[in-house]
């Protein structure tokens, strides 16, 4: 039997590949091993349990994320803001259930601080504490992963669609049901997610310039 020489990173890259064929509720450990050809008690050396292969594979997709920005320094903190989501919905989406994995995580290491510290600064300089800068930046953020966790509910992946959540069928049923409000928001609700996100970021910002933003810079 051939085996596989382990490394911490060969296992998570097998982990998010393997993320886009069985979900996160089908990866497991088991699944895992099997895939890279060893037992399953050979991964425990690298990862104690599946939350810390968990915080491991969102560590790795934000570190992917942040190798994918273009420039964002010329930005105004409302541009920047804005365009680090997409950013992340783009990464989320990349993978199967990838808001979901990445949600409660925990990074690994502490090199994800050096892209939030020029985050941070870049709001600083705007005139934001860096209190309100952090604050604004979770209140984005806890946003986009709310929005792509229910948006892949309905779309686990590009171009595949949960049964139930089909526009027409469900505004028929609404209606018939005698729900006409309900049954006119089925497009809304479950159609053109990307549409939908750049109106919400949009309508986050306006609340961080009314709430969090130094005057200045409204």
């Amino acid at each position: 039997m051939v085996t596989t020489r382990l490394d911490r990173t060969l296992v998570v890259d097998t982990a998010l590949r393997l993320l886009n064929e069985v979900g996160l509720e089908g990866l497991t450990l088991r699944r895992i091993a099997k895939e890279l050809n060893v037992q399953a008690p050979a991964l425990y050396w690298h990862f104690k349990n599946k939350q810390a292969l968990l915080d491991e594979m969102s560590t790795a997709m934000f570190r992917r994320m942040v190798e994918s920005h273009a420039d964002l320094d010329a930005l105004t903190w409302q541009e920047r803001l804005i365009e680090v989501q997409r950013g992340l919905r783009r990464a989320l989406l990349g993978y199967r259930d990838g808001a979901k994995v990445f949600s409660g995580s925990r990074f690994t290491g502490t090199d994800h601080a050096v892209s939030q510290e020029d985050h941070l600064r870049a709001f600083v300089a705007e005139g934001f504490t860096p209190g309100a800068a952090a604050r604004a930046t979770f209140i984005a953020f806890s946003f986009t992963l709310g929005f792509v966790i229910e948006e892949q509910s309905v779309e686990p992946r590009p171009g595949e669609r949960v049964s139930g959540y089909e526009v027409a069928e469900r505004e028929a049923r609404m209606a018939a049901e005698g729900y006409s409000l309900a049954a006119a928001v089925s497009a809304d609700l479950f159609q053109d997610y990307e549409a939908r996100f750049e109106e919400g970021v949009r309508t986050i910002v306006a609340g961080i310039e009314a709430t969090l933003a130094p005057t200045g810079s409204r």
